[in-house]
């Protein structure tokens, strides 16, 4: 979507302030413990680090504050856009298609599809940008401190991304048939109340609700596994990062117990190990929330990239109320009366179509209306 273009660039922006900020947190938290415990500081004389780590702090909030409104915004703009040229291609494909298409699953892609896009653009992608700025610089600043922590994390990082990738595939296929689903009952819905007065005629209209409730069921079953293996994949993130950052500590613990590796160090490498895993968590969780507008998408693309009728050929004409409409041997191949049809309609003149459902009333306008290219004439 064009309206991203600008948003992508504040969001690696502010992505780089997020990895700075970070690390000048853990630089200080770390100087300020070791000066205190070790160096036995007094209050007065750690008055301003203190002073930066709660700048740095109100800095972090202010930052994902900005990340969150530029990525609310980006969203209604994106979600606007799609909207508009969704609906523009319908009006351009015309009648003829819409009634070869389901009705309440197109309501559907309209409204609640293109509104779960929402998750992808406020939530996954900003994190998407974190999860590369944020371990890069993270991983940089542990290496200039100590090169075998940054070796097990750079041993450990990948697993998360594979591990979310082979759960990702899995919710993937199940929000897909969730869709389906909702598309399903979407399209029914809208067909049960549209015709409600003839099945309430014919004593039709519980079965139909039936019908529905069943549907129905069958939406809250698929909507629950795909909550089950978004929980999973919660546990597995969480049980590998918690994996990774125990490895860090340990080997730090039994090298600080040594007098291998100084406090301050060891303490900014346990503070700074979590903040290499935490983003490519997030995106894990994030991706759960943006995949149900990713599905919709789809479908949503679908009717965008779907060829519309050709365009007349001929100018404007300066004055229509004063042109004569002629037809010559139109022919439509599934509408009986349009075989080698002519007319011609003069400036102010009132023609009436008549005849039998299915004879090619609608169809004839279709053409005039250029929705419908004639097979011949």
């Amino acid at each position: 979507a064009r309206t991203t273009r600008v948003y992508l660039a504040l969001s690696v922006a502010l992505g780089g302030a997020t990895a700075g900020l970070v690390i000048a947190q853990a630089t200080l938290l770390a100087d300020l413990i070791g000066r205190a415990f070790l160096g036995g500081a007094s209050l007065a004389a750690l008055r301003t680090p203190l002073l930066l780590l709660l700048g740095v702090v109100a800095g972090r909030a202010f930052v994902a504050w900005l990340q969150e409104v530029a990525a609310h915004r980006s969203s209604a703009a994106v979600k606007s856009q799609l909207r508009g040229r969704l609906l523009a291609q319908a009006v351009r494909l015309g009648p003829a298609w819409l009634s070869g298409e389901r009705g309440g699953e197109l309501a559907t892609v309209a409204t609640r599809g293109i509104d779960a896009l929402d998750g992808y653009f406020s939530r996954y992608l900003p994190q998407l940008v974190l999860a590369v700025i944020v371990p890069l610089a993270v991983g940089v600043r542990i290496l200039s401190g100590d090169w075998l922590s940054a070796l097990i994390i750079a041993l450990t990082l990948p697993l998360i991304p594979v591990f979310a990738i082979l759960v990702g595939l899995s919710t993937r296929a199940k929000m897909d048939r969730q869709w389906r689903t909702l598309s399903m009952l979407a399209g029914h819905f809208l067909d049960v109340v549209a015709g409600l007065p003839t099945l309430k005629v014919f004593g039709r209209a519980k079965a139909q609700a039936r019908t529905v409730r069943e549907v129905t069921d069958r939406y809250r079953r698929a909507t629950m596994a795909t909550l089950r293996v978004a929980f999973l994949s919660a546990l597995v993130l969480e049980l590998l990062a918690t994996l990774s950052v125990a490895l860090v500590a340990v080997s730090i613990g039994l090298r600080l117990v040594n007098g291998e590796i100084g406090l301050r160090t060891a303490l900014l490498v346990l503070i700074l190990a979590p903040e290499a895993y935490l983003p490519l968590r997030q995106v894990g969780a994030q991706y759960h929330a943006s995949v149900e507008g990713l599905t919709a998408a789809e479908r949503i693309f679908e009717v965008i990239e779907t060829p519309a009728p050709a365009a007349g050929s001929r100018a404007d004409v300066p004055d229509p109320a004063r042109a004569t409409i002629r037809l010559r041997g139109v022919t439509v191949g599934y509408a009986p009366a349009l075989a080698d049809l002519s007319l011609t309609v003069h400036p102010g003149e009132t023609v009436a179509l008549t005849g039998p459902n299915g004879a090619g009333k609608s169809t004839l306008l279709a053409v005039l209306l250029g929705f419908v290219r004639p097979d011949a004439g």
